[in-house]
């Protein structure tokens, strides 16, 4: 009987370890299958992902073609008067309709060594990295992550000027002093650049006069945009750098644009060189080319026509956050023109143009975006003078508005023929 129970638990235990295992085994299965779909879909998702970037590549290629014998002859002309008689020395690139009808480099990228300017040649872009900040900062509004309404003091404890807030630093109404001019005298090493931290805190430390109360009157500054990478860095938990390379320049298709800080390289590793009015005058770098946001880009005129490209079809940011940022927000000086969200306004009637300028160490640029008219010019220049204050003729031929603050009366009207 003894025998007859342990042969019958036997073949019950073989019957359930059997069960147990081809359970095990379908279970073993099921995961493998359930693994198998999800490094399908990853590899369809990193695939499909590939491939748009592989597309939109080709398409920043098609846009950038350009046959320099089909040049729009009367810009040419203008063009070289402006390098012959006016001294303009960089690069220009003009589109129209989604095309571009010229673009050429005339002149040095660093005199003394006579090296000549190519048409990939890259300039800091000074002021005109303005609009890229606000980009980045809107970018994270969009995400939730910063609100326009949060306070400085949010982001950096002790910060002394209380009221200032994220869209007040975006429209150049803070009132805070500028930090260009307040470090001057308390930086030690000349040579050695400060970072956007360092320029905080010396605000901080030191408490300057301010220079006009929270939402006052416009006052351009740099201290509102070295303030906002700040504030990016501080959010993103990126450095400025690496955020607008990986949200901004690679997804714009901005390969040879970058943003270089004295406060990480000895010395910006770049070819062209700025001069201040006369040749025998190349602008050395210092330690105010450490802070950036204000400044601090380096790009080509191809990569500003690409970003200007990005912009109109809503691929680094939401068209009406986007559109927001087109509004003039500041006090109007001579009725059209204004400031928005890192955007300096022009809103003759029937027309909308956002751009800006931009005079650093020796270069001065100009990046114009004509919304209505759908043209783009982009002027980079390492030569300081008034060539960039004589377009007029330029505008007459691309038919657009002339963009001159002294062309037009406290109303608006224009007055200068």
């Amino acid at each position: 009987m003894a025998s007859f129970l342990v042969v019958t638990l036997e073949k019950r235990l073989n019957k359930y370890q059997n069960t147990f295992s081809l359970v095990r085994f379908t279970l073993l299965q099921f995961i493998l299958i359930l693994s198998l779909i999800g490094l399908l879909s990853c590899s369809s998702a990193e695939k499909k992902q590939t491939e748009v970037v592989q597309k939109q590549a080709e398409l920043d290629s098609i846009a950038l073609i350009y046959d320099h014998t089909q040049a729009d002859t009367q810009i040419d002309e203008f063009m070289m008067k402006l390098h012959k008689k006016s001294g303009f020395n960089g690069n220009v690139l003009i589109a129209k309709k989604g095309k571009i009808i010229y673009q050429n480099s005339f002149g040095w990228a660093d005199y003394l060594h006579r090296d000549s300017l190519r048409i990939d040649s890259k300039f800091e872009l000074a002021s005109v990295s303005k609009p890229m900040t606000a980009l980045a900062v809107l970018q994270l509004v969009d995400k939730g992550k910063i609100n326009l309404e949060q306070q400085v003091s949010d982001f950096f404890p002790g910060f002394p000027f209380q009221g200032v807030t994220v869209k007040q630093l975006l429209t150049h109404r803070s009132g805070l002093p500028n930090y260009v001019y307040f470090v001057e005298k308390l930086w030690p090493n000349r040579k050695k650049g400060m970072t956007n931290l360092d320029a905080i805190n010396l605000l901080i430390q030191h408490k300057p006069t301010r220079y006009g109360a929270p939402d006052g009157r416009f006052h351009y500054n740099n201290s509102n945009y070295m303030i906002l990478a700040a504030i990016v860095e501080k959010i993103s938990g990126r450095s400025f750098g690496v955020y607008m390379m990986e949200h901004v320049f690679k997804p714009a298709g901005m390969k040879n644009t970058a943003v270089l800080s004295k406060a990480v390289y000895e010395k910006i590793p770049t070819d062209v060189v700025g001069h201040d009015r006369t040749w025998r005058r190349s602008v050395v770098q210092d330690y105010l080319d450490g802070p950036v946001g204000d400044k601090g880009t380096y790009s080509t005129v191809q990569d500003m026509y690409l970003l200007d490209i990005a912009l109109r079809e809503g691929r680094l940011l939401d068209k009406s956050i986007l559109d927001s940022a087109y509004i003039p927000r500041s006090d109007a000086k001579r009725g059209v023109f204004s400031y928005g969200y890192g955007w300096r306004t022009f809103t003759p009637a029937n027309g909308q143009i956002v751009y800006h300028t931009g005079w650093w160490h020796g270069f001065k640029n100009l990046y114009v975006r004509d919304l209505k008219n759908d043209i783009t010019i982009v002027l980079l220049s390492n030569f300081v003078n008034s060539s960039l204050n004589q377009l007029d003729d330029l505008y007459k031929i691309l038919e657009m508005p002339i963009l001159r603050q002294n062309a037009y009366n406290a109303s608006g009207d224009f007055v200068v023929n």
